[in-house]
């Protein structure tokens, strides 16, 4: 399912226009990133919770070449599914 549909099948189930949700899921996905930028956990209800992880520095190899390289460390974004959630899904 990409963004259009998405928003489509949100706006079908609410009752609102398609303009209108977007609008509050352009606000909602705003939001989430404000607060992982702000190195905040976000937890919606029924879904799950999202964070932000340091990924540490790390050796690589090229499978292909065999080079050895260093990988810097980063931040990332880790999403943890609810139990409930996956217990739906099975």
């Amino acid at each position: 399912m990409n963004n259009k549909e998405f928003i489509a099948t949100l706006s079908q189930k609410s009752g609102l226009t398609t303009s209108e949700v977007q609008n509050v899921v352009h606000t909602a996905m705003n939001a989430i990133t404000d607060m992982l930028c702000e190195d905040k956990t976000v937890t919606l209800s029924g879904l799950g919770n999202f964070d932000v992880k340091k990924r540490m520095e790390r050796v690589i190899v090229n499978p292909s070449t065999g080079q050895k390289m260093l990988v810097p460390p980063k931040l990332v974004v880790n999403f943890k599914p609810l139990g409930s959630l996956k217990d739906k899904i099975k």
